[in-house]
């Protein structure tokens, strides 16, 4: 139906993660009807300069164009507690919160077997070295509450038994501001599990 270079540019678009084939289509029409040359040139060779430069934290593992990240380095960080997340986007979420101030350790991805991710898949050795320098007091699990997350934090909290630490796992529950009759039966058991006192 599009010129071939159009249908290209739309599959390259609809390679990206929640992009479907029309919001990919309306992405490249918008950079063919909308953008300049120079845009376009532009775009691309930021793209390519954040390939070039980013780069894992040697720390952390998550993605930095220093190393070590300006969150390891910092003297602001509490260092004796580590939040493991999955992803660097979940690193984003949690200081969006400013009510964390500990170190990270994103594991890029988790266990699935089905989908082949094994433990030595996803950097759950480098967290293991990092402990072994000691001054760490606390690792909290903060993976996704699926089946896979959950399933990473348990293998990695039995990883961290020899270790001098308290693992602790983030709360699930109902999300505020939502109603308990529209909770599914597992948020609602992961809500009672995690009660507090008032």
């Amino acid at each position: 139906m599009h010129a071939a270079q159009i249908e290209k540019l739309i599959e390259k678009f609809e390679r990206l993660p929640g992009i479907g084939h029309k919001s990919a289509e309306r992405i490249a029409f918008y950079l063919l009807e909308n953008m300049t040359k120079d845009e376009v040139s532009d775009m691309a060779s930021t793209m390519l300069g954040a390939k070039d430069s980013i780069h894992f934290c040697s720390v952390c593992q998550n993605l930095t164009d220093t190393d070590p990240c300006k969150i390891c380095s910092s003297h602001k960080r509490d260092k004796s507690v580590i939040c493991v997340v999955e992803s660097p986007e979940d690193v984003s979420a949690i200081e969006n919160t400013n009510e964390y101030n500990g170190l990270y350790h994103v594991l890029h991805g988790a266990l699935s077997p089905m989908d082949g991710i094994g433990p030595d898949d996803i950097k759950i050795n480098e967290l293991l070295l990092r402990l072994t320098s000691g001054g760490v007091s606390e690792v909290i699990m903060a993976t996704n509450p699926t089946v896979s997350g959950t399933a990473t934090a348990v293998y990695i909290s039995k990883l961290l038994a020899p270790f001098d630490v308290k693992v602790t796992r983030i709360a699930h529950g109902i999300p505020i501001g939502s109603d308990l009759e529209y909770a599914d039966k597992m948020t609602l058991i992961k809500a009672l599990e995690g009660r507090q006192t008032m």
